[in-house]
């Protein structure tokens, strides 16, 4: 294998699977307690770096969207000087929500619909009705809060976090130790990557099991046909997470990752033989999901609105040539849509059973899984519970 972490489990390092046998999940209560639910908002969501908005989607002065991180709504808008800013969309004056659109796009700045408070597009306050006979105001205290930002892979990623932790050794270190180094993701030039397509889902699930599902194949030949002909190794139950550095191989008479084995398009220029025909997974805690393969990137970002509710929005990335030509993306965003369908399908049905006296101690993971044990110790970490 080409790297290990230490304390990791067999999962994580690429061993077979020990005679340990089955490991406890989370109990059924984690996953329907709205209290445990805003908890994780506050301790976990609201802790961490999220990945919040593509940055291309921001591309004009004035061009802003809204996101909700945590129990907060989260305004990034592009300045004048081109720069992309994030900040809390509270107005400072009596708390309204500055932004009621999810996007939009404003010509001279940022306006309160209630008392009319303006701001600047780099959040300084400009204008407030009535003011400016009061002696003594300072409108330079009183601008919009800002929110951390960094830009990684095309996306902006924000934190809330008073004092964010070091996002190279949070975010960029977990993408390099599931690949196996810092340069891998780096072949795939994410960041110059057009958008092809867009699919937003709104699932009836706890964020968690999203993300259990993510990282474990074990129900791969059970619910996915299409991802298993393409890929024949996860009719073995094994996830591509399983293994560091792994990327399990297409199956010899699949042309490229499409929803019918035909041929996609040329391979991405930075991507060399050791990872042609081959597809990667990465979970980046707590919401973002990443999959590579050859010729294009998908992207996914979740949203927990409830402990019930998650919205999920799906990005599929090409080289701008591929988009820019009108090709037919169809066959290779079929794909992942129908993965995508039938994983949330699974969570949905999974979501009642935690509510269930029967799982109230919870459930069992087997070998293949052990690894999610990790995201578990994790989550109740960060809560304070482990």
């Amino acid at each position: 294998m080409t790297t290990t972490t230490p304390g990791a489990t067999g999962a994580e390092t690429g061993e077979e699977p020990s005679a340990e046998g089955l490991l406890p999940t989370l109990p059924g209560s984690s996953y329907t307690d709205p209290e445990y639910f805003l908890r994780e908002r506050r301790e976990i969501f609201e802790s961490v770096w999220n990945c919040a908005v593509r940055c291309a989607d921001l591309d004009r002065p004035g061009a802003f969207r809204t996101v909700p991180i945590g129990g907060e709504s989260v305004l990034l808008v592009r300045g004048r000087d081109r720069r992309l800013r994030a900040f809390l969309n509270v107005c400072r004056h009596r708390g309204a929500r500055l932004c009621v659109e999810e996007s939009g796009e404003v010509r001279r700045g940022l306006r309160c619909p209630y008392h009319a408070w303006t701001y600047a597009l780099d959040g300084q306050l400009t204008t407030a009705p009535n003011l400016g006979a009061m002696p003594g105001f300072d409108r330079s205290r009183y601008g919009l809060r800002p929110v951390a930002l960094r830009e990684w892979l095309g996306y902006a990623w924000v934190c809330l976090a008073d004092e964010p932790p070091s996002f190279e050794e949070t975010v960029e270190a977990e993408v390099a130790e599931r690949l196996g180094g810092r340069e891998v993701i780096e072949r795939y030039a994410v960041d110059g990557l057009a958008l092809g397509r867009r699919i937003s889902y709104d699932v009836a699930a706890n964020w968690k099991l999203i993300v259990e599902n993510f990282m474990e194949c074990y129900h791969c030949a059970t619910i996915h046909p299409e991802l298993t002909e393409v890929l024949p190794e996860f009719a073995d139950g094994y996830a591509a997470q399983w293994y560091v550095g792994h990327g399990p191989g297409f199956a010899p008479d699949a042309e490229g990752f499409t929803v019918d084995k035909s041929a996609g398009f040329a391979r991405l220029p930075g991507v060399g033989e050791t990872h042609d025909r081959r597809y990667y997974a990465i979970t980046v805690r707590p919401q973002v999901f990443v999959n590579l393969v050859p010729d294009h990137v998908i992207l996914h970002r979740m949203f927990p609105l409830a402990a019930d509710r998650t919205l999920v929005e799906c990005d599929w990335l090409y080289a701008p040539e591929v988009v820019d030509s009108g090709a037919d993306l169809s066959r290779s965003v079929e794909l992942f849509h129908r993965v995508n369908a039938q994983d949330f399908d699974a969570c949905e049905r999974t979501q009642p059973g935690m509510a269930s006296r029967g799982y109230r101690d919870g459930g069992l993971l087997v070998p293949s899984e052990h690894h999610i044990a990790e995201f578990h110790a994790w989550v109740t970490g960060l809560l304070g519970t482990g």
